[in-house]
């Protein structure tokens, strides 16, 4: 029956073909799918070829322009029906610098104008795609830029910032503010003499970047950026371009794609990898996005009701199990890793998507480079009809190839929920979250210490392997882990919270698993307690460099804390039968306090037993030591690889709030 009905279709379609009529289809899920991989526009000095899929259109124009804006149209063209869904036209002659739009006839009614989705390139507020040879957007040296070794995902440590909060302040002492080539600037300095940007990134020992969205997304006003503007940028409009406002020339095409490449160069020579944050799950615009004019309702999905279904909580939701917004999504991804060399991928509201797309992502990326990392929200924002067991919700991670989710039950609980911002965890005394945080030490794997009837959110493991967790305690989503603990705790002093602050991410930094750091918590970082900073002001978003130097201390905390753990690969096991070998938690009495050793060199470690101490409580803990020699290399103010002092006694105090870190010998 399926291939009489195939048979059928393609007849009618060759039928419609030869009398020059629209083909109907009864569903949208009975659309063709096109199997080349040359939608958009394919670029030569002789001719450009222009692609189009639109299969329920009537008619298709491509209108050509001397610039991305004004009023300067050179020409417009009837594009050609072409199979499988597809519409073609080629422009003779060399057209490189040149603007184009599509617009597409339905039901009768010609539809908005809009640029094409597989534009590569665009003009100053992404309404026009511009044709481009993508060579010379190249900057120098970039067929020879080498990406930083990586053995296993487990070394990667991550770093998630904003290209503007980085370098906007007046005191990042960076000449190319709120760019692309603001970031990457060397030997930049805050007024206290200390480094920032860059070298502060470099100095702090990360190993990947997570940029916030950094395609071109429809918040900022490109031609008004004398304006104060802000925006994270989790409204796409262009998928396939970088973002403008963070460019020296939104209206020439090629420079942001010139400066985008440059600055992934110059963080790969200093020892850096670059993660983008992605937002297939949803569009900027519903209605009048640049996927519903050119093909009307087919890259979404639909409610009971007919409408928008929107588990996005931003208007729609996007249709990635439809073939092509499948197929769209992949090549995209494959796309940027190509093209901009990226290391990496951050999925928003992964669980929108559906498990086989997920895993075609991996795998297609994996292809091109094994070390690229993919890893997402293991969440929705709302209810939608794609059926639970299908959404790559975090519950599904062990169905997940080589995709990693971010753990909340180690987020919440160590700092109580992001949702109740006085609600406490762990590090701020907040009893019965003992064994959600051993559940994000073991990274969300089986372990037969883990009582998982007793872990916050989850009530069984969701990682197949360490690597498919995400290990955190704050990011650019709610309120700065600093802020979270002054709302929670405002009775405590500043030097307990600093002590609070430390704990939890001396657990994140010691915990099996990817650890990932919002940028500047390694200073205290402080959004006045805005808890959602999405439209914020610079005021409110910007790094605050002079907090570097007021909370030196626990900038060198963190820095040791980050070296101990890439010194030592007990700290990252790459594999659940390893973790449940060799990570042993130790039986001490109290809500608030977990005692765990490293044992039989793990990992190939050339340490033999490692012990992590966390007291929770406010109070000082003495504990009796696993018999041996020990050396204390951590106390919560101070790392050192060669020992802080001897432990000569068989027990241990262990000061209220603080992780002791001790090596045996």
């Amino acid at each position: 029956m399926k291939a009489f009905k195939t048979i059928l279709g393609l007849t009618l379609l060759f039928m419609a073909m030869a009398c020059n009529t629209t083909p109907t289809y009864e569903t949208l899920e009975d659309y063709p799918i096109y199997e080349g991989n040359d939608l958009g526009m394919t670029y030569t000095p002789t001719s450009t070829q222009l692609k189009i899929w639109s299969p329920a259109a009537q008619s298709v124009k491509v209108k050509l322009y001397e610039k991305g804006d004004g009023d300067n149209l050179i020409d417009e063209f009837t594009m050609k029906r072409d199979k499988q869904g597809v519409w073609s036209y080629k422009l003779k002659g060399d057209h490189a610098g040149e603007y184009y739009t599509y617009q597409v006839q339905q039901n009768g009614q010609w539809l908005q104008e809009k640029p094409d989705l597989y534009a590569v390139a665009v003009g100053v507020n992404g309404q026009r795609s511009m044709i481009i040879d993508l060579k010379d957007t190249n900057p120098d040296g970039w067929e020879e830029d080498q990406k930083p070794a990586l053995a296993n995902y487990n070394d990667i440590i991550i770093y998630e910032l904003q290209i503007r909060d980085v370098s906007i302040s007046p005191n990042s002492g960076i000449t190319q503010k709120g760019k692309y080539a603001g970031l990457v600037e060397a030997g930049t300095k805050s007024p206290d003499g200390l480094s920032t940007g860059l070298d502060h990134i470099k100095d702090l020992g990360v190993t990947h970047v997570h940029l916030l969205p950094t395609f071109d997304h429809r918040s900022i006003d490109e031609t008004k950026l004398d304006e104060p503007q802000y925006n994270w940028g989790y409204d796409p409009l262009n998928y396939n371009v970088p973002e403008g406002s963070f460019s020296t020339d939104p209206y020439d095409g090629a420079v942001r794609i010139k400066e985008f490449k440059q600055m992934v160069k110059t963080l790969h020579e200093n020892g850096i990898r670059v993660i983008l944050d992605v937002v297939y799950n949803h569009t900027g615009q519903t209605e009048d996005s640049n996927f519903n004019q050119l093909v009307p309702d087919y890259y979404y999905r639909q409610n009971a009701e007919g409408g928008f279904s929107d588990a996005s909580a931003c208007g729609n939701e996007t249709a990635s199990e439809r073939a092509m917004m499948r197929k769209y999504i992949i090549e995209s991804v494959a796309y940027w890793a190509k093209e901009y060399h990226l290391d990496g991928f951050r999925f928003d509201l992964m669980g929108i998507h559906d498990i086989e797309t997920m895993n075609e992502v991996s795998r297609t990326l994996r292809e091109i480079d094994p070390s690229i990392f993919v890893y997402g929200e293991g969440w929705t924002a709302g209810s939608s009809p794609l059926p639970q067991e299908e959404q790559a919700l975090k519950a599904n991670t062990y169905k997940l190839e080589q995709v990693a989710a971010f753990s909340d039950d180690l987020r919440d609980g160590l700092k109580g929920s992001v949702f109740e911002e006085k609600e406490g965890g762990f590090v701020s005394q907040t009893t019965g979250l003992k064994e959600s945080i051993k559940f994000g030490i073991v990274a969300s794997t089986q372990h037969p210490q883990v009582n998982y009837d007793s872990v916050n959110y989850s009530n069984a493991p969701w990682a197949a392997e360490p690597y498919q967790t995400i290990s955190y305690v704050s990011c650019h989503d709610n309120n700065t882990l600093w802020d979270k603990l002054l709302l929670s705790r405002p009775d405590a002093s500043e030097a307990e919270r600093i002590k609070m602050h430390k704990l939890a991410e001396t657990i994140v930094l010691t915990s099996q698993g990817v650890p990932f750091i919002h940028a500047g918590m390694e200073m205290l970082r402080s959004k006045d307690g805005v808890e959602n900073s999405y439209e914020s002001p610079d005021s409110i978003n910007q790094i605050d460099w002079s907090r570097k130097a007021q909370y030196k201390e626990v900038y060198d905390y963190y820095k040791g804390i980050i070296a101990l753990r890439k010194a030592h690969p007990a700290f990252r096991m790459t594999s659940t039968k390893d973790i449940q070998a060799h990570l042993e938690f130790l039986d001490y009495a109290g809500d608030n306090f977990i005692g765990y050793r490293l044992k039989d060199n793990a990992n190939g470690d050339k340490w033999e037993e490692i012990l992590v101490l966390l007291n929770g409580a406010d109070t000082n803990k003495t504990i009796s030591l696993p018999a041996g020699n020990w050396t204390l290399v951590a106390d919560g103010s101070k790392v050192s690889e060669s020992g802080l002092r001897k432990v000569s006694s068989k027990t241990l105090t262990v000061p209220g709030i603080t992780a002791y870190i001790l090596k045996k010998g």
